[in-house]
């Protein structure tokens, strides 16, 4: 294994309190196509992605252990009381030292976090997942847990800006058709979606204050991050991890910075 264990590139959201953050390629062991802070374990060396949780895990203060997910671009959402892996595409608990993890390439990580109520949850959403409004569901599922919309921060990581994500006619049409035909843009007369647009307008149907709804702004089409449009198909991935604090993790008595780390 080689590569650079120092210096990852975390992103945080300045809103969000509970131990939180957005990977990117940035730092790790991984090497070859997957050079970087990978932590997608299907084709990489998997002793490399296991040591790049760890250093993940490490600089959040955060145990090494994930509830993480199969994911299958549908839109059930799993509550969960500890570690594991499921197969949907979004997770909520209300359990304290249980972080979740989203694997992206391309598609939206959603992290989202109540914390009055003491519920955090997360979802991909490619195109598929915002169609299906997996945000709403998301915020469903952690409302049955004590959260309310109107206290909940939500925050839009990296994915793949509009004007890289070319679409065809039918993948537009369903947009249109589903009342989200705003974010289909006509980039020199080719369908484009937005999907960062469209998912912060789904999270504001669900009940979310605009000014609750942050976007990171970053496409992850940009070197800093893995790309599997960009990369045609063999690349790693980033992970999306939010944590409920609680007496068992490191610095509980303070919450994590915002910014970028």
């Amino acid at each position: 294994m080689g590569g650079d264990t120092t210096g990852l590139m975390l992103l945080r959201a300045p809103h969000l309190t509970a131990p939180h953050a957005f990977s990117t390629r940035v730092g790790g062991v991984s090497s070859g196509v997957y050079a970087g802070l990978n932590l997608d374990d299907r084709e990489d060396d998997p002793r490399a992605v296991a040591r790049n949780r760890e250093l993940l895990a490490g600089a959040l203060g955060l145990p090494a252990s994930f509830a993480r997910l199969d994911q299958v671009h549908g839109t059930q959402v799993v509550t969960v009381t500890q570690a594991g892996l499921w197969t949907a595409d979004a997770l909520v608990t209300a359990t304290p030292g249980v972080p979740l993890a989203i694997g992206t390439a391309d598609c939206y990580p959603l992290l989202l976090q109540d914390e009055r109520a003491g519920v955090v949850g997360a979802a991909h959403a490619g195109w598929k997942g915002t169609l299906g409004r997996i945000g709403e569901k998301t915020v469903q599922a952690m409302v049955a847990l004590g959260a309310h919309p109107s206290g909940i921060r939500a925050a839009v990581g990296p994915g793949i800006c509009g004007e890289r994500y070319e679409v065809g006619p039918d993948v537009a049409r369903q947009f249109r058709d589903a009342g989200l035909g705003d974010f289909v843009l006509d980039v020199q007369g080719r369908a484009h979606l937005d999907l960062a647009g469209a998912n912060r307008a789904v999270l504001r149907d669900a009940g979310l204050d605009d000014a609750n709804i942050w976007l990171s702004g970053r496409c992850s089409t940009e070197e800093d991050f893995y790309s599997y449009r960009r990369d045609a198909g063999r690349t790693g991935r980033m992970w999306a991890v939010i944590c409920l604090q609680g007496s068992s993790l490191p610095g509980a008595s303070s919450p994590s910075a915002g910014g970028a780390a």
